[in-house]
């Protein structure tokens, strides 16, 4: 059973290797470096909040959440979240059960709205799940994001309200 909490420091290491196995991959998230562990730390503790599926059986992190204002002042009240799941583990729902958290977590923290900046339009599978649980697309910005392998990739934006 796949249980979601929030991040505590004892999860940095796995979280952290998690997060890096997806920068690594470079088909998702903009980011080009990995984290260092001091880096992680500072980063899953500083977001609005840091979710993470765990793995109750084996008590081991498989898969995490970061949930934080999409921008300032009077738009800070819009929320942008990134997920990862362990390699190993994907296609066995604990992405959607992580948007789902992020979603109750998100309202509850009084944010109105959850954005997507730049849903990379190859992940099929994740532009799925966002529309089955009710985000709208707001639009297509061509060749947006560099792929790994260094073609470009159009992203898509997305919104719900919570």
């Amino acid at each position: 059973m796949i249980i979601i909490r929030e991040y505590q420091p004892t999860d940095v290491l796995q979280a952290m290797g998690i997060w890096n196995e997806v920068v690594r991959e470079g088909v998702a998230f903009p980011q080009v470096d990995e984290l260092t562990e001091q880096e992680a730390a500072d980063f899953f503790s500083n977001q609005s909040y840091t979710g993470v599926a765990v793995d109750s059986d084996t008590g081991e992190v498989v898969g995490l959440y970061i949930l934080h204002p999409n921008n300032v002042g009077r738009c800070g009240h819009i929320s942008n979240t990134s997920y990862a799941v362990r390699s190993d583990k994907r296609g066995l729902h604990i992405g959607e059960q992580l948007v789902k958290d992020s979603l109750a977590v998100g309202a509850r923290l009084g944010f109105r709205i959850l954005q997507f900046n730049a849903v990379v339009a190859a992940n099929v599978h994740a532009l799925h799940l966002y529309e089955r649980l009710g985000f709208t697309r707001l639009g297509r910005i061509p060749q947006g994001f560099l792929m790994k392998d260094g073609h470009y990739e159009d992203i898509i934006l997305l919104y719900i309200e919570l």
